[in-house]
């Protein structure tokens, strides 16, 4: 019997775009809750979603193991939950139903559940964790075995008969290290690394340095770690990284924070912990512009293994990083792109199209850009009104009829934008066409310098250049008389 049973509500099967890509992660934020009730003396259990194709199964599960409290926690540092996607709600809701069924006390902490509280306690919820949720929980949890009265319990959204009662907010975490090392032993770790290497890739974790981003960008939501940045220390880091990969024999991580290294120093100080236990690793982050510029961070990230940075460029147009108060410059995206490449690390860019005001020049500008940077991947979305958001606020008035996306690749327009849906789903076909046209004529320069550095890739992007070349061609004359009709 256990005490608790922790699930999430993120299946990958359901977001078609995300499964395609066969690099499924673990729930890490939900196995650092766990591990930390489990420290505290209960006796936890997960059943992990990521990989099922039904939210059924919890049925069985529940039963077999009996717990007293059921606590759907989504994975807080996977930004996909951040835009509260239908489909995986409607599994959450089916979960909450079958838990409530079996007389489980349910407990909900997720980016949806702290947007849209109202609506998961009306589908059985006992209790909203808003924020994030360790402390809170462990808190409720104790509260709850001790028949106390759980107003007391700061962070939590809950109903008394029929009154919504919300209590003060919790005062965020800041001294990380606090918290034991995530319950990676209840995951499956052969089941993710069976999919990741049946695509023909190394496997990889997803480990999280911080919580939080201190910078304001108009469009982006922190529902769980909010508008702040606390950093694990570089030993403690390099501490999990040691566990992992004696453990599990795995050296290549997703560096998952909102920012990674933002800290000061933070990112030298790695580097030698690193050195000092005698550790090898590759791993990719996520970063901005401005920071990788700074000091000597770019050369102290190369030397301790990194090989991929997803920088939010979002825009070739000055005046939309503006309209963003993004605090970034079109010059910077540059000059780091370039010093990235000078080491061999590789760059992705995360792209946003449909900003407010946005108009054909600033989306030419935005293309314009990629061509010229060649950057070694990229992410391209519409822009998506997040709860809690300037953005959200000036847009809100629009969703009326739709007001979240049903999976990833949904990249449906929720407001009144210049163009609509259709206008700006057939510009991230064409982007990505123009993209690959010019990564397979840059791969061609190589063939001619070098033909024994061409990769199996790079040889497939040049082989499909007959089918970019005129498909690129017909979407840029459709995208004309869309822009002319102001579809």
């Amino acid at each position: 019997m256990l005490d608790i049973v922790f699930s999430h509500s993120y299946f990958y099967k359901f977001d078609l775009k995300q499964w395609k890509n066969k690099t499924p992660y673990p729930p890490l934020g939900t196995l650092y809750a766990a591990s930390y009730l489990r420290e505290n003396g209960y006796k936890v259990g997960l059943y992990d979603t990521n990989l099922l194709d039904s939210p059924l199964g919890i049925e069985f599960y529940l039963k077999l193991h009996n717990p007293k409290i059921f606590v759907l926690y989504d994975d807080g540092f996977n930004y996909l939950t951040k835009m509260c996607l239908t489909t995986m709600r409607e599994a959450a809701f089916r979960m909450i139903e079958i838990a409530k069924h079996i007389n489980c006390i349910v407990v909900a902490c997720s980016s949806d559940s702290t947007d849209h509280y109202e609506k998961y306690l009306n589908a059985g919820v006992d209790f909203v964790i808003q924020g994030e949720g360790e402390i809170t929980l462990k808190e409720l949890v104790d509260t709850i075995e001790k028949k106390e009265d759980v107003s007391i319990v700061q962070g939590i959204v809950y109903r008394n008969k029929d009154e919504t009662i919300v209590n003060n907010k919790r005062a965020v975490l800041r001294d990380l290290d606090e918290l034991p090392l995530p319950a990676w032993d209840l995951v499956d770790i052969e089941s993710y690394r069976n999919i990741w290497e049946s695509a023909g890739k190394k496997f990889t974790l997803n480990l999280v340095t911080t919580r939080g981003c201190p910078f304001k960008c108009n469009w982006c939501a922190k529902p769980i770690y909010g508008n702040r940045y606390n950093s694990h220390s570089p030993e403690y880091i390099t501490k999990h990284i040691k566990h992992i990969t004696k453990t599990y024999d795995v050296n290549r991580f997703w560096m998952c924070d909102d920012i990674f290294g933002l800290k000061p120093n933070w990112v030298q100080q790695f580097n030698k912990e690193l050195k000092k236990q005698d550790i090898a690793i590759t791993y990719y982050i996520q970063s901005r512009v401005d920071l990788l510029l700074k000091d000597d961070t770019i050369d102290a990230l190369y030397t301790s293994g990194l090989e991929e940075v997803w920088v939010g460029a979002e825009s070739g147009s000055q005046t939309i990083l503006d309209a963003m108060d993004k605090g970034t410059t079109v010059d910077q995206i540059y000059k780091a792109t370039h010093l990235l490449k000078a080491k061999n690390i590789r760059v992705a860019f995360f792209i946003q199209f449909g900003y407010l005001g946005e108009t054909k020049d600033d989306i030419r500008e935005t293309i314009q850009m990629i061509k010229e940077l060649l950057p070694d991947n990229l992410g391209i979305s519409v822009s998506y009104p997040l709860p809690g958001t300037k953005f959200y606020e000036k847009v809100k008035d629009d969703l009326k009829l739709k007001a979240n996306w049903t999976d990833s690749d949904d990249l449906s327009m929720m407001f009144k934008g210049s163009f609509n849906s259709k206008y700006y789903k057939k510009l991230h076909r064409y982007v990505h066409k123009e993209y690959r046209k010019r990564q397979a004529f840059h791969n061609i320069k190589t063939l001619f310098k070098n033909p024994l550095k061409l990769s199996k890739q790079q040889w497939r992007s040049i082989l499909l250049l007959g089918y970019y070349v005129p498909s690129a061609f017909l979407d840029k004359l459709q995208l004309k008389t869309m822009e002319q009709t102001n579809a």
